[in-house]
């Protein structure tokens, strides 16, 4: 095997967490003489991605977002919410621009080197990355890739988040692009846990998503049954055409990911960035990339990203999805029709205070709640 330059920082992985951090290594200083390497299997040029994430303030990648609302529906098998969201914005990535974005910036500077390939290795003893079949060495690696599957312990619980997309055009005018559906649990509960989100960017156009948390994925017909039986019934819409499809995974779980080993760093859903009782991602992978910094700019331990007194209620509800003890969609209109959405918003994103928690919990299903974090303590 062959052995290339040494680097001060290897990034495995160019997707959201790994450009996260790149890019603000660039808007620092302290990283202009630092040789950093990224490395990816391919060349990311188009949307295989869409971020969905709340806040009050322009984001870090603000020049990125496609569109945003202010306005929101929840609406459940008995019960409606509409509301405007104020301070917050809901806002959507569609990753080709937050590609382009990044990569614009990244080829300015010298310093920063890009390795297309597969890797193989990643060795944490030695540091190193292991590159078709060429050897990469560095200081810390950060990696957002997944070679090994999770080692799940017996009272672990792992859960999919699966979801089908289709971005549509109709040919009259069929939604107020002023307005965006979070989440719709009226539709059929057959397979699990299951709810559409349809997010419009015009009069004509939008994405309509058809989400589950189950164990396992459907075959690939269910998926687009259900989506034309969705755009048909409940949106009433037939003359459409799809002008984009797309399908992700993401994982659920009370699986504790290894953060860090040695020199090694994990970083996004590798590294327990995913929210595991919502799937949302990236809201927290831009807290992630913010204590990587800090940790290097300090010389100082990363600050964990997720607090313990959320990880416990991610455990209680995943218990009973998973149980199905008390369904989603009974617990969501629940959350929906007994608290705000800033509120909710504030809760999912571990920035509510002790008291501002314990409203928000006693506004649920407080006998299974209660129950299933019994049986989650003594697991």
């Amino acid at each position: 095997m062959a052995t290339n330059t040494h680097y001060n920082y290897i990034i495995a992985g160019t997707g959201c967490a790994g450009l996260s951090l790149v890019m603000r290594m660039l808007d620092n200083a302290f990283f202009n003489d630092k040789k950093i390497l990224l490395i990816d299997k391919d060349i990311k040029t188009n949307n295989d991605r869409t971020w969905c994430f709340w806040e009050k303030e322009a984001n870090y990648f603000e020049p990125c977002v496609t569109k945003k609302w202010q306005n929101l529906k929840f609406k459940g098998a008995s019960k409606a919410v509409q509301a405007n969201i104020a301070p917050y914005n809901y806002k959507l990535i569609r990753s080709k621009n937050l590609y382009a974005f990044c990569f614009k910036e990244i080829k300015k500077n010298p310093n920063i080197e890009i390795v297309y390939g597969i890797i193989s290795e990643i060795n944490t003893a030695s540091t190193s990355v292991t590159v078709d079949d060429v050897v990469y060495t560095a200081d810390k690696i950060f990696s957002s890739i997944l070679l090994d599957e999770p080692q799940l312990k017996k009272s672990d619980i792992y859960l999919l988040q699966h979801f089908k997309g289709y971005f549509i055009e109709t040919a009259e005018p069929m939604f107020d692009a002023d307005w965006a559906t979070l989440m719709d649990f009226s539709v059929s509960q057959k397979h699990g846990a299951t709810f559409v989100y349809t997010l419009p960017f015009s009069p004509t156009t939008a994405i309509v998503e058809y989400t589950l948390f189950t164990e396992n994925l459907l075959e690939e017909n269910e998926y687009k049954l259900a989506l034309e039986e969705y755009i048909k019934n409940d949106l009433k819409i037939t003359d459409y055409k799809i002008t984009e499809q797309e399908f992700g995974i993401i994982p659920m779980t009370t699986y504790t990911f290894e953060t860090q080993h040695s020199n090694t760093i994990y970083i996004g859903t590798t590294g327990g960035a995913t929210k595991a009782s919502s799937g949302y991602t990236f809201t927290f992978i831009q807290k992630q990339a913010e204590a990587i910094i800090e940790s290097l700019l300090n010389n100082s331990a990363i600050k964990q990203i997720h607090k313990p007194r959320y990880a416990f209620f991610d455990d209680v509800l995943l218990h009973l999805i998973a149980t199905k003890k008390l369904p989603l969609d009974l617990i969501f209109e629940r959350l929906f029709a007994k608290n705000s959405m800033p509120q909710i918003f504030k809760f999912l994103d571990e920035d509510a205070s002790i008291l501002e928690n314990i409203k928000l919990c006693a506004s649920l299903q407080i006998p299974q709640f209660a129950k299933a974090a019994l049986q989650r303590i003594f697991k």
